[in-house]
């Protein structure tokens, strides 16, 4: 007999319940928080909304399934498995967090702020979310198959992303890399830089974006489901050993970036965790370029 599917609710500790674990009591962090001329009203609203849509949420999903919540910190350590939906309840960032984890299973994104969230990831309210499970489980669901890219080490570490992927220098130092196409030995350039980064179509709107109009880049932005990155070497630094010619580009389905470190040490990490980082040391290399692996966001 198949196992029902499982509703895996992912959600994050909101601003509220940060500051209450720093200041101990409502009382306190309002005391504090007035005292910077602030009010906690307007974050302890947005808590009210917060857990409000993920107790509608919970109790939308079909009750024959089985159910369970993972916090955004607990991500790196939680399993998830093939009969899974995975309901993403928060901002469109919490879908690109939970992205890396996931292997194929459908996504359905669930706005508990709308109008204060873009909602490009998170494109449902709560009320919906009875129809998007019920949808997400059936065979030929409508879902959105958005392009990630991969990080893939020489001793097989590997890290999965949506938006885009950095590598760089652990701290504010500088990092020393050789830099070019995958495949041809012979082919790169020897750079010191803050660091590079690859995105893709989805990470268009953000990080990459401004990278790109910061540069005025004739290149094109991909959206989010074409088969295309864009990588972006940040602030390279000529001289007598490294250059500058090698600063941007795309990679296609077949192509690959590599980067071999020359540094003590490169950090490598997907969408802005880096607390779930992959550590490079001096001779290393790692390739970059779009995975096998899609969200499958429900639309």
């Amino acid at each position: 007999m198949s196992l029902a599917p499982r509703a895996v609710l992912v959600h994050r500790t909101t601003e509220y319940e940060e500051l209450l674990a720093r200041h101990g009591t409502h009382g306190q962090a309002a005391f504090v928080l007035a005292g910077r001329g602030r009010s906690i009203e307007e974050v302890a609203e947005r808590h009210r909304r917060n857990e409000q849509a993920l107790t509608a949420v919970a109790a939308a999903v079909p009750l024959r399934w089985r159910r369970t919540r993972v916090e955004r910190s607990d991500l790196d350590r939680f399993l998830f498995g093939p009969e899974d939906v995975v309901v993403v309840v928060g901002q469109d960032g919490l879908v690109a967090n939970a992205a890396k984890y996931l292997s194929g299973q459908p996504v359905v994104g669930v706005d508990t702020d709308p109008g204060r969230n873009p909602g490009v990831l998170v494109r449902h309210r709560a009320r919906d979310t009875a129809a998007l499970c019920r949808a997400a489980a059936s065979p030929g669901s409508r879902v959105e198959a958005l392009t990630m890219t991969e990080a893939v080490a020489d001793d097989t570490q590997r890290l999965l992303a949506l938006n885009e992927i950095y590598l760089g220098p652990p701290g504010h130092q500088t990092a020393r890399y050789r830099i070019g196409p995958d495949g041809v030995p012979s082919a790169g350039e020897s750079q010191a830089s803050s660091g590079v980064l690859v995105g893709t179509g989805t990470g268009s709107t953000g990080w990459l974006r401004s990278l790109w109009l910061e540069r005025g880049s004739p290149l094109r932005l991909p959206a989010p489901s074409d088969p295309r990155l864009v990588w972006f070497v940040r602030e390279a630094w000529p001289s007598p050993a490294t250059g500058t010619s090698m600063v941007a580009g795309e990679l296609g389905l077949r192509d690959g970036l590599r980067l071999t470190v020359e540094s003590d040490r490169m950090v490598v990490f997907g969408d802005g965790m880096e607390s779930d980082a992959l550590e490079l040391t001096w001779g290393q290399s790692i390739r970059l370029g779009i995975s096998d692996t899609t969200l499958n966001l429900v639309v």
